[in-house]
């Protein structure tokens, strides 16, 4: 194989050839070294398949949990980890933060938390990318979104997000905390829900329009959603955007435009969400969507207080909590993708962070961070006809 490295230096050198021959062989050597570089940067979008993985909600326990699932992640050999959102609890204390300061005050926590939150958990996946979605407790007050995007710019404004947004528009240089990217056919794109006036109608217009252009573009196999709180009417509705007007309306109308995409495309569709604390699938089949299910997956498991399932999940065939870890994702050639729970145990957890944190801490996150809240199932809205084909 032509090492292009080598082959160059030693055309330039060759004094004693003919000027316009030398040319010319270097013209022919950098043609080829620049097709080699471009088969190297497609070959991502070769026949092979790949993994990414994705969970949500670390607060409470995440200092202890997310360095497992990094680990883990790493092992799987994940191309990046998507963070859901609820990083910390911001309402109170967290209970990993609180064992290693006993004696720090609310406003000591609340301007360390989410420097903690990147020490302690984005920290142990060193190079491998990682993306953020915002989550509610990311907005309770002091906190805004504008003191978000300020903390978070480096992972909002990472090269392939600040490529993807002005190569949608050259003009776009403000960062928002939603976005999307394109990685071997397959568009991730990431909401915020993290409040009860969203979606607004600024990002429904973006979304509409990033679906608009995926519809167009032939490059494109699939379209996977991620988000905080799952959209309307889902197995999970009582914790969701069932919870004011705004979020139902416009999760509703995002829900139909999402089945519309995939009926005139016959592109894959997958929405990703955490907010509640367990994990389960087939999210959406409920009454409510009229055998229009989109494939949603719950992943609330890395590290919050775990909360009891819904009673009525009949239509999940996946359905566990009081368990941590993430969905590694499985992308095939074709653009489908297979999602696989793994769960991350207390004997994962590394050696350093139970040093830092003391086994009985540890423990307690494995054992005891639990909670009785059960949560409403879907109740299907009068007056709203859902898009079907």
């Amino acid at each position: 194989m032509l090492d292009c490295r080598k082959s160059l230096p030693f055309v330039k050198s060759g004094a004693r050839q003919e000027f316009s021959i030398r040319i010319g062989i270097l013209a022919l050597l950098l043609l080829v070294c620049a097709t080699a570089s471009l088969v190297a940067q497609q070959q991502p979008n070769s026949a092979a398949s790949w993994k990414f993985a994705v969970s949500g909600d670390s607060r409470n326990c995440g200092d202890i949990v997310m360095p497992a699932i990094a680990q883990g992640v790493h092992r799987d050999e994940a191309a990046f980890y998507w963070h859901l959102g609820d990083y910390r609890a911001i309402y109170t204390f967290d209970e990993d933060y609180l064992h290693t300061h006993p004696d720090s005050t609310i406003s000591d926590y609340l301007a360390a938390a989410w420097p903690d939150f990147i020490q302690h958990q984005l920290k142990p996946f060193g190079e491998l990318p990682v993306f953020l979605v915002i989550g509610n407790h990311e907005m309770i007050s002091p906190l805004t979104r504008e003191k978000y995007v300020a903390q978070f710019a480096d992972w909002l404004d990472q090269p392939v997000l600040q490529r993807r947004r002005l190569a949608d528009d050259p003009n776009d240089h403000v960062l928002k905390t939603y976005y999307h990217w394109i990685e071997r056919g397959v568009d991730f794109i990431g909401l915020d829900n993290a409040t009860t006036d969203e979606f607004d109608a600024t990002q429904m217009t973006w979304l509409k329009g990033v679906l608009a252009n995926d519809a167009k573009d032939s490059s494109i196999r699939t379209v996977v959603l991620g988000m905080h709180e799952a959209l309307p009417d889902s197995l999970s509705a009582g914790h969701s955007m069932n919870e004011s007007a705004q979020e139902r309306s416009s999760g509703r109308t995002a829900y139909d435009e999402l089945i519309a995409f995939r009926h005139t495309t016959k592109k894959n569709v997958y929405v990703l969400a955490s907010h509640s604390h367990f994990v389960m699938n087939n999210i959406y089949a409920t009454a409510c969507h009229a055998g229009d299910v989109l494939p949603g997956w719950i992943v609330g498991s890395a590290g919050a207080v775990r909360y009891r399932l819904p009673e009525d999940h009949a239509a999940a065939t996946f359905a566990t909590t009081d368990v941590y870890g993430y969905l590694l994702a499985t992308v095939a050639p074709d653009g489908s993708i297979t999602f696989e729970f793994r769960e991350v145990k207390e004997t994962d957890v590394p050696a350093n962070v139970v040093n830092e944190f003391s086994p009985g801490q540890v423990d307690w996150c494995f054992t005891q961070n639990k909670s009785t809240s059960a949560l409403a199932g879907a109740v299907c809205p009068a007056g709203h006809t859902p898009t079907t084909h």
